[in-house]
């Protein structure tokens, strides 16, 4: 292997492809790797040992390293396992360093065919969470949900011959810094998003449950669905869900972003209920597209409503099922788990109350925590 460094686009490619010839090792402090790592990585937390060109840790630890596969070493943005890498191949490991360390890694996008969602493209950031869509018909295209990443889609687009005629978020997100309103301006289109969402933003084309935006000679039909967010929104596309963060493949969205008082998350998961309860009516056939993951492996996410219900796949859906919304709404309270990183901030940006600042990527970086449970 050549002495340069690895693309974290690579590295998620061979991580998802479950390479063994890949072993990956995290330097960072211990409570940063438990907090949020690159899968099936090994944590040898010597960051600030590094930091002090102190090696002697790392030295104490090379029987356990493997000789015959590739090392990728990362570290928070690239510098302190740049030298742990440089280390271990004057000790002759094929070692290299992942190019800014886990910023770059959560800036990464895969992009996904579904053979059962025809005209539809998943985009997913493996290092965030996040999923995006961007569903197309002849030569024209709708972008859901966005990162703020906007050449990604640009590109995207492009490499299709597609011609991006408006952008929409299914909610107004905490977990990540929408780029709908960028990329919207940029190419003159519509933005679209529900009124109950659209804060203190201007230029918006409002949308409500059964609305219609036009992709082609198809049509994403609107379904409001309130509870993650009061104007959470979901879109039928032919016999596709794409669900945002009301229904997760193993969870639904968490209902406390907006107001994380007792009576305001109960009132919310009771709305989330509803909305589930609405959702669930449609043909068990119906693919179901997230906006969210967890640790799931598989690629594209993707799963047929029926299956979700039927394998208790998404054990929250057997209360909608049985019609027990007290349940529902209890385990919910009871299961809420820590909020997602800097989501007011967040929130206040994509709300247009705060303008972003120079160091708008970090907000976002960590793991994702936008489902209930």
């Amino acid at each position: 292997m050549s002495n340069t460094n690895y693309a974290p686009s690579e590295v998620a490619q061979q991580v998802q492809n479950d390479d063994e010839t890949l072993f990956v090792l995290d330097v960072r402090r211990e409570e940063d790797y438990e907090e949020w790592q690159i899968p099936d990585s090994r944590n040898l937390p010597i960051y600030d040992e590094l930091l002090k060109y102190d090696y002697s840790t790392l030295e104490n630890h090379l029987d356990e390293l493997p000789e015959d596969e590739e090392i990728a070493v990362v570290c928070v943005a690239g510098v302190t396992s740049a030298r742990a890498a440089e280390f271990l191949r004057k000790h002759g490991y094929d070692a290299e360093s992942i190019d800014d360390g886990m910023n770059g890694w959560g800036r990464v996008h895969r992009q996904y065919h579904i053979d059962a969602a025809d005209g539809v493209v998943q985009i997913v950031r493996p290092g965030t969470g996040c999923i995006s869509y961007l569903v197309h018909d002849g030569d024209e295209a709708v972008v859901v949900d966005p990162t703020q990443y906007v050449d990604e889609y640009l590109q995207i687009a492009d490499d299709r011959d597609l011609n991006i005629v408006g952008v929409t978020d299914t909610h107004a997100h905490a977990d990540h810094v929408s780029g709908a309103r960028r990329l919207a301006g940029e190419l003159d289109v519509p933005y679209y998003l529900h009124d109950e969402d659209t804060g203190e933003l201007d230029g918006v084309t409002e949308i409500a449950d059964g609305d219609t935006i036009q992709v082609g000679d198809r049509k994403l039909d609107v379904h409001h669905t309130p509870g993650h967010t009061p104007g959470s929104v979901s879109f039928e596309y032919g016999d596709v869900l794409l669900s945002g963060d009301t229904l997760f493949l193993r969870s639904v969205g968490r209902p406390d972003l907006e107001d994380s008082s007792e009576d305001a998350v109960r009132t919310a998961a009771s709305r989330l209920f509803d909305s589930l309860d609405d959702l669930t009516d449609l043909d068990d056939e119906t693919v179901v597209l997230p906006g969210h993951f967890s640790d799931e492996d598989v690629r594209p996410l993707a799963t047929q409503l029926g299956e979700l219900q039927a394998n208790s796949i998404n054990e929250l859906l057997s209360y909608v099922e049985d019609d027990d919304e007290s349940a529902f709404v209890e385990t919910i309270v009871e299961s809420l788990a820590d909020e997602p990183a800097n989501y007011n901030e967040i929130k206040q940006i994509n709300w247009g109350k705060k303008q972003p600042d120079g160091d708008v990527e970090s907000l976002e970086l960590g793991p994702n925590n936008c489902a209930a449970n």
